[in-house]
């Protein structure tokens, strides 16, 4: 498996033993450099909240960065390709992490950052042990379910993540890992559900190149 390190701004990178040790460690999870202006890259207009519309709910690049790394070590995203898309995704859907929950049309029950719709949501909060407590006040209201995820960072940024391990299939993660686009495409088509886009596919080259995903 390749995992690229880049010498751009945005500096995403495989967490490996150094080389000087006998035995390379396993993989693990693709992470980034916190540099200036890293993941503005991947999402231009996220290095500011300033004249956010929902301002309660934007989070800039520097705040998005370590719960984008922490849901990657979560759940086991190890390639460039799958970081790649993650992002794209959640950039898009989010507008550059200005939102996390569906104003439009305003769809009750829908959001973080993925825009994950109520009943991925639950099953996505049953998950996590931490909010058993709150699930059981939340009964059957979806807007407090998406508040219990919404309101902690690595929740809210984490949708995406946990979507791809739980929800993708080994053919769609595998041909993500390949960094082609025509897998990013079956990506979200037949796991997302969604159609292609332009506006997707420049994000999903945005994210690509400045992950060094071979081909971009």
């Amino acid at each position: 498996m390749f995992f690229p390190t880049l010498a751009t701004t945005l500096t995403f990178t495989a967490v490996l033993l150094p080389s000087t040790l006998a035995a390379p460690a396993p993989p693990q999870s693709i992470l980034f450099k916190r540099a200036p202006g890293s993941l503005i890259a991947m999402a231009p207009t996220s290095s500011t909240c300033a004249g956010a519309k929902f301002a309660n709910e934007c989070k800039t690049a520097a705040q998005a960065a370590p719960f984008i790394n922490a849901s990657f070590k979560t759940y086991g995203i190890t390639s460039a390709g799958e970081a790649a898309a993650i992002v794209s995704l959640i950039a898009f859907e989010s507008g550059d992490f200005k939102y996390n929950t569906n104003h439009f049309p305003g769809r009750p029950g829908q959001g973080t950052r993925n825009m994950q719709m109520p009943p991925f949501n639950l099953e996505y909060a049953k998950s996590i042990p931490a909010l058993k407590e709150g699930l059981a006040k939340a009964g059957t209201d979806v807007k407090a379910v998406l508040a219990l995820l919404t309101s902690n960072g690595e929740y809210d940024f984490g949708s995406a993540a946990w979507f791809m391990k739980t929800k993708c299939s080994e053919k769609v993660r595998n041909g993500l890992k390949t960094g082609t686009t025509d897998a990013w495409k079956l990506y979200i088509t037949e796991c997302i559900g969604t159609t292609v886009t332009d506006d997707r596919k420049a994000g999903w080259e945005k994210a690509a190149k400045a992950m060094g995903v071979p081909g971009h």
